[in-house]
């Protein structure tokens, strides 16, 4: 996230009202940490650390998998796509709510119904366990401490900027902060504990949100056609901010790198290691159903209200002000809070960026413990329990052992988080998403509509779809070669795309299917029978 600085209309209407925004974080955090305490203590076994006991309803379970599923990236860095880029900004949200229709009509109901715990058990039912657990886990967390990194670095920007910090080492204390907070919510409270701060965390996002949306229209009288106008005026580029082509479908490069980030939002949900576990914490299939169609609703009317929060920070605020703030536009949300509030100098403008930060910082919170959760439940269960021990751990092992990496993972974020503070966000998420289209889910599907799909073309295509992945984005412009790029003054890239989804998602099906026509093992059929029979029917699932 580069240009982290503050603002000095920020600066000047924080100053004063400072007390007033801790004292709002603060209650947050308070808060949570009290309901992750009640939520630890009812925490007893594998089942209620992992799955919450498989104890909430179709409705909590889709207020969560939204809390889970608006990030950072969705909330700061969608206003902020749109406040820069208009029209094409407007596209993250229409892929990112596309993408649940992937989740929902393929994945959620067989994956709740034929799994326990994490990816890895679905896979390994029909498989040689050792090798494909190792291959899921392995995954998992990459893929989750991608997503962690670009939270971290958001949490950074936000708080920095609200708190007046401006020095590296004020900057790293702030993701430190972050960073203990999600290991404490994640060792004590589990699943549960991880689930009602999600919940709590949507309602919260949702109510912002709308109050944004509201203020801003009434600002216009509730006439979308004067928002959109006095946006398209205010932005410089007149009718083009409404139109197509500001950002890609300049050249074909640009046309190929929307393809790309297109794929890889649509069909990297559907592989998201904290999303996928999320199916596992409710009773019955039909909750699975059910709390999709929820966080559809929930996760739709959301996107929705980034139009107002784009557009209108575009048609309120100055560009030069958001780019100043931050080069990516991830503080527009914030900054835009402000301005309808009564703007910088005013008591109603910093009650308002208090309140709306405060919401991001819950995001990012509750992101954060759900990634981690993620990642720990699988180091945990596939390669702890399954892979070193075999198989003969005991449930109070398996949890410790969960706590103790989730520990390990928050550390690891923690320490690339603080180098990754003034990195493009939207670069390691959309990272993020690629890797979990190109190595999960192809392996996903396979398993679960594929008979001849065996051990093999699983390990084909989860290594292949993570190296191709992670390889293409590390000589991309994201990494070198531009001035929003990690390492803005080296130059190594030679992939010319931002998003290597195009390339590595294909990668991943076709390795897939190769590793497993070449093997000389065969897939059992009585095994594919069964696992078809409990994805359908949840017959003999845990």
């Amino acid at each position: 996230m580069s240009g982290a600085h503050h603002l000095t209309t920020v600066a000047a209407g924080a100053s004063e009202h400072r007390p007033l925004i801790i004292t709002l974080f603060g209650l947050f955090v308070v808060a949570t940490l009290i309901i992750t305490v009640w939520a630890g203590r009812q925490t007893k076994d594998a089942a209620d650390f992992y799955a919450g006991g498989r104890q909430f309803t179709g409705f909590q379970n889709g207020l969560a998998i939204s809390g889970d599923y608006m990030s950072a990236a969705s909330f700061l860095g969608i206003a902020g796509a749109i406040a820069l880029f208009g029209y094409d900004g407007f596209l993250y949200s229409i892929g990112f709510l596309v993408a649940w229709l992937v989740a929902l009509l393929l994945v959620a109901e067989p994956l709740r119904n034929s799994g326990r715990y994490t990816m890895g058990d679905v896979l390994a039912y029909r498989m040689r366990q050792r090798p494909v657990r190792t291959a899921a886990g392995t995954s998992t967390i990459v893929v989750s401490i991608f997503y962690l990194l670009a939270q971290m670095a958001g949490a950074g920007v936000l708080v920095s900027l609200l708190l007046g910090i401006t020095s590296d080492g004020g900057k790293v204390a702030v993701v430190a902060l972050v960073g203990v907070l999600m290991i404490v919510y994640v060792t004590i409270g589990g699943m549960k504990g991880t689930t009602w701060v999600q919940m709590i965390k949507a309602v919260l996002l949702i109510a912002g949100a709308l109050l944004i949306t509201l203020l801003v229209l009434v600002k216009f009288n509730f006439n979308v056609s004067d928002l959109l106008g006095k946006a398209a005026e205010n932005s410089g580029q007149g009718v083009k901010f409404l139109e197509p082509g500001l950002k890609y479908g300049k050249d074909a490069t640009s046309k190929l790198d929307f393809l790309s980030l297109g794929l890889a939002l649509v069909l990297g949900t559907a592989g998201l290691p904290h999303i996928l576990i999320r199916f596992y914490t409710v009773p019955t299939a039909k909750a699975a159903r059910k709390s999709v169609n929820w966080a559809i609703g929930i996760i739709g009317a959301f996107y929705l209200m980034t139009i107002a929060l784009g557009f209108g920070a575009a048609a309120l605020l100055e560009r030069a002000d958001i780019l100043a703030s931050n080069k990516a536009g991830n503080t527009a949300a914030p900054l835009l809070a402000q301005a309808v509030g009564g703007g910088a100098d005013s008591t109603g403008g910093a009650v308002l960026l208090a309140v709306i930060s405060a919401v991001a910082f819950a995001t990012i919170l509750a992101v954060v413990a759900g990634l981690t959760l993620a990642s720990s439940s699988s180091f945990a269960h596939d390669l702890y329990v399954n892979v070193i021990r075999r198989g003969k751990a005991t449930e109070q092992e398996e949890v410790r052992a969960a706590r103790w990496s989730t520990v390990v993972i928050g550390a690891i974020a923690i320490g690339l988080g603080a180098l990754a503070r003034d990195l493009n966000v939207a670069g390691l998420v959309a990272l993020a998403f690629a890797v979990a289209a190109s190595a999960n889910l192809p392996t996903i599907l396979y398993s679960l509509f594929w008979k001849r799909f065996n051990t093999q073309g699983a390990l084909w295509s989860i290594y292949g779809g993570l190296v191709s992945a992670v390889g293409l984005v590390l000589f991309s412009p994201v990494v070198s070669g531009k001035p929003t790029s990690m390492f803005k003054d080296a130059d190594f890239f030679w992939f010319p795309l931002e998003n290597p989804g195009i390339i590595s998602i294909p990668l991943g099906f076709l390795l897939g299917w190769l590793g497993t026509v070449l093997a000389k093992e065969k897939a059992d059929p009585r095994k594919f029978a069964e696992l078809e029979v409990r994805s359908l029917t949840g017959t003999g699932a845990h």
